[in-house]
């Protein structure tokens, strides 16, 4: 019957078909004349090429010049567009892949010789026997101490295909001479999840890095394991995020939404608008969830938290996101190079899009982290400023949300910046802390774990000594930092804290990293303080209007 009064209101209205034709055919016809555009085009620049090869003056390298020209062109569509050499290929698909082929260890270059920080649990280096503190003094035969390794020195020759080995040399403390290893190499995980565990006896903890292809399967993991020890809700940290493939994104999104309740659409000129909608069935479709963002949560992390905040589902806290709403496709070129090429722009479930502005160009818009830092929004919630025209209502309660640059947080947590810190931040930059952790680990590692064998005993025992304290102040000044002793004072509880969540995570595990660095966050007491009251939770997801 639908379709019998369909086609008898197209008779009655004959005209209509023929403008739908009309428009069809006048589409087709732009779209025809693009495309002899870009042929035009491809075949001037061809012909340029070739005039440069032949007839320049000097000799050129057309290779170079061609890529120049690409990441010029590039840069005038969007910052996101890029392009990305063949070499460059495969290292920038490894981190989204979630694995690389190598041995399996975290290594810092310290004093010019390449030392083991830890080793991958379950890889091929732990079951061979190497240990956090080992020192790689030779690869393959090769002498690798004192001649200026650099990171991607390491990387070349550690990692190979999987099956292959690869000699080790290694100096040990208080192991004389030196001991050989051969280790094979295999697939080593790269972790997108840094962290989990339980911050009280109801609150559980979970930080992600990126949004790669084992996001999902480590998350899930992770919620089983807190289940188990009674977690009834939630912190999710998704600061310095900087996102990565879609698909994990809206799939972690689904574990917090019920079903049918769309977590994003994109669409583009040349890209029909595509929904994503929760299937229900996640793992934490109830109870209180709180998402943690900030000025370097980006892609991936605003589609999370802009579908939790628009159907309020949960609190967003912390400082306004960096604002990317725009989605990449990549395309491999002719020679195995790639180009990143924004294809759509993606909407948040209310309809927004939170790409901030570019209209200025690429160094105008890489450097708006450092306007928000000057206009004083890292430090005040009134200095965000976002138009009217960019309002939007969440779909539950109505409450005002704003799009046009970030997802705007509910509750701001400002940027502790006292010129007090200057001194320790120069401790940081210049790496005095750690590389003290290093050396004392080198020292007192067996001693350390004889006295402290679990993180329990470690976190609740261990404290840093004045001696350890004015060790790093000492490296300081040798490296040119004149001693502050008002800073240090003013910095003392973090110094000790980073000092023994460094510690922690050599002699222990990544997360217990977490678990000390955490332990005065202010974002997560401000997360703390609002789960622990069920009244003051429900009002801020409540319309104000």
């Amino acid at each position: 019957m639908k379709r019998k009064i369909l086609m008898s209101n197209l008779k009655m209205k004959p005209g209509l078909f023929a403008t739908g034709m009309w428009l069809l055919l006048l589409l087709g016809g732009v779209q025809e004349l693009r495309a002899q555009d870009a042929q035009a085009n491809t075949l001037k620049f061809g012909r340029l090429l070739r005039l440069v090869e032949s007839y320049y003056v000097d000799t050129t390298n057309i290779n170079r010049l061609t890529e120049k020209a690409i990441v010029s062109m590039l840069q005038e569509l969007d910052p996101h567009s890029v392009y990305i050499t063949r070499d460059e290929v495969e290292k920038m698909n490894e981190p989204l892949k979630g694995n690389f082929e190598g041995i399996g260890v975290s290594f810092n270059i310290h004093k010019d010789t390449l030392l083991v920080v830890s080793t991958v649990p379950g890889g091929p280096s732990e079951r061979t026997g190497i240990q956090a503190g080992d020192r790689i003094l030779s690869i393959d035969g090769r002498n690798v101490a004192g001649i200026g390794l650099t990171n991607n020195d390491v990387f070349n020759q550690l990692r190979g295909e999987k099956g292959t080995s690869v000699q080790l040399k290694i100096l040990r403390k208080n192991v004389r001479g030196l001991l050989d290893f051969t280790v094979i190499r295999d697939k080593i995980p790269i972790n997108s999840l840094d962290a989990s565990y339980m911050l009280d006896k109801e609150t559980g903890y979970i930080k992600l890095n990126r949004f790669s292809a084992t996001t999902m399967e480590e998350f899930k993991a992770a919620m089983e394991a807190l289940r188990e020890e009674k977690m009834t809700r939630l912190v999710l940290d998704l600061r310095n995020n900087g996102g990565g493939y879609l698909n994990a994104a809206t799939d972690l999104a689904r574990e917090f939404l019920s079903a049918g309740k769309m977590m994003v659409y994109t669409e583009g000129v040349h890209h029909p608008r595509k929904e994503y909608k929760s299937t229900g069935g996640g793992s934490f479709e109830k109870g209180n969830l709180v998402v943690l963002v900030n000025e370097g949560s980006a892609s991936a992390s605003e589609i999370v938290a802009g579908a939790i905040q628009d159907w309020d589902r949960g609190i967003i806290i912390g400082r306004r996101s960096y604002g990317k709403g725009l989605v990449q496709q990549p395309y491999y070129l002719t020679d195995g190079s790639m180009v990143r090429l924004t294809s759509a722009h993606y909407y948040t479930p209310s309809g927004r899009c939170i790409q901030k502005p570019y209209d200025q160009g690429v160094e105008d818009y890489r450097t708006e982290g450092l306007k928000r830092f000057e206009n004083g929004e890292m430090f005040h919630a009134d200095s965000i400023h976002v138009a009217d025209s960019l309002r939007y209502k969440t779909l539950a309660s109505g409450r005002t949300v704003y799009g046009g640059g970030g997802i705007v947080p509910d509750i701001f947590v400002p940027l502790d910046t006292s010129s007090l810190f200057a001194y320790y931040n120069r401790l940081q930059r210049n790496n005095i802390v750690y590389n003290y952790v290093l050396d004392y680990l080198d020292q007192n590692r067996t001693s350390l774990l004889g006295k402290y064998p679990t993180f329990d005993k470690f976190r609740d025992k261990f404290q840093p000594g004045e001696e350890m304290i004015e060790g790093i102040v000492a490296a300081g000044e040798k490296d040119s930092i004149a001693r502050d002793q008002k800073s240090i004072d003013f910095t003392l509880p973090m110094m000790k804290r980073e000092i023994r969540a460094h510690m922690a995570r050599s002699l222990y595990t990544a997360d217990h990293f977490y678990q000390i660095i955490n332990e005065e966050d202010s974002m997560i007491r401000k997360a703390m303080e609002v789960l622990a009251n069920q009244e003051q939770f429900s009002l801020i997801l409540a319309s104000k209007e």
